[in-house]
């Protein structure tokens, strides 16, 4: 069952791409199926697909990716409505149905500073989704094992299984009746899709969907009366100024850090400064092994 499960994913995020390379997609043997993250597509060059062990072409003999076929995954993404889907688009990605993304290259149109849309669509990247629920069960036992969460890291190097944890993360503790409101900035976590997460994010999360985090969380505050807020991928003093404040509301927090280790944290003045806030009160490390992921839960001293 679990075997058809991601193979339904797998194809149904292959449905977005056109035609051509749909029907190359569904060539692919069940187990790459079953574990591909990505499908890559770049102009001039063959299809490819990530998988675990690394990306890699299936179809080298293939013809190469053309410009017009960039364009037609773009209209499938924005169901052919790219004007509705500006706001993201500008950013360089497509949330589609089915808790899906789309990202892009190409040639940014600029106007005063800011990037107002992509023209002449030169790569895209679509991420095939999926839940690892129960991932976090163990964890947010250990967690919660005095009866109350303590403000929590999640760290590993890109492409590590942060965001998959977090999300899970928040369902178990949002099962477990904590109200969580979450930041979701770049629409990894809850994959909202016209408003309805598209990832179970638990019973008692709100979501502020596409809004930066320094923004986002002041709002989330002010609207939702949280007791967790989470949060992916710190990276600016911002983001820590608001977590900082509403650390000081009483609130928890959940959020994660490219970073193998807390002695990496110490080694970058961004994540030092977080540090130095002691506002986070414990790390999880996030290593990959032979038999999959291990997480190892520090205290910060």
């Amino acid at each position: 069952m679990k075997e058809q499960e991601e193979i339904s994913r797998y194809r149904k995020a292959a449905a977005f791409l056109p035609v051509r390379l749909r029907k190359l997609a569904e060539t692919l043997p069940k187990e790459g199926q079953t574990t591909a993250e990505e499908f890559r597509l770049r102009t001039g060059r063959p299809m490819t697909v990530l998988l675990p062990e690394g990306e890699t072409c299936p179809w080298p003999s293939e013809p190469p990716v053309e410009p017009e076929e960039l364009e037609t995954l773009c209209d499938l993404g924005a169901e052919f409505s790219r004007y509705a889907a500006a706001e993201t688009l500008r950013e360089g990605f497509l949330p589609v149905r089915g808790g899906f993304r789309i990202g892009f290259c190409g040639s940014a149109v600029m106007k005063g500073g800011v990037c107002t849309n992509l023209m002449d669509l030169s790569s895209a990247d679509l991420r095939i989704a999926r839940e690892k629920l129960g991932v976090a069960e163990e964890l947010c036992q250990r967690l919660l094992s005095g009866g109350e969460i303590n403000s929590t890291l999640l760290l590993s190097p890109p492409g590590g299984g942060k965001t998959t944890l977090l999300r899970d993360l928040i369902r178990c503790v949002s099962q477990r009746g904590f109200r969580v409101g979450l930041a979701d900035e770049r629409g990894e976590v809850a994959v909202c899709y016209r408003g309805k997460p598209q990832m179970d994010v638990g019973p008692c999360t709100d979501v502020l969907d596409g809004c930066p985090k320094a923004i986002a969380i002041p709002m989330l505050l002010r609207t939702m009366n949280p007791q967790i807020v989470a949060a992916d991928e710190i990276t600016a003093e911002e983001d820590i100024r608001a977590m900082t404040m509403a650390a000081g509301c009483g609130v928890k927090l959940l959020a994660t850090v490219h970073a193998a280790n807390a002695a990496e944290l110490t080694q970058k003045p961004l994540y030092a400064r977080l540090l130095e806030t002691k506002v986070f009160r414990r790390v999880v490390c996030i290593r990959r092994t032979a038999a999959g992921r291990s997480y190892g839960l520090e205290e910060l001293l």
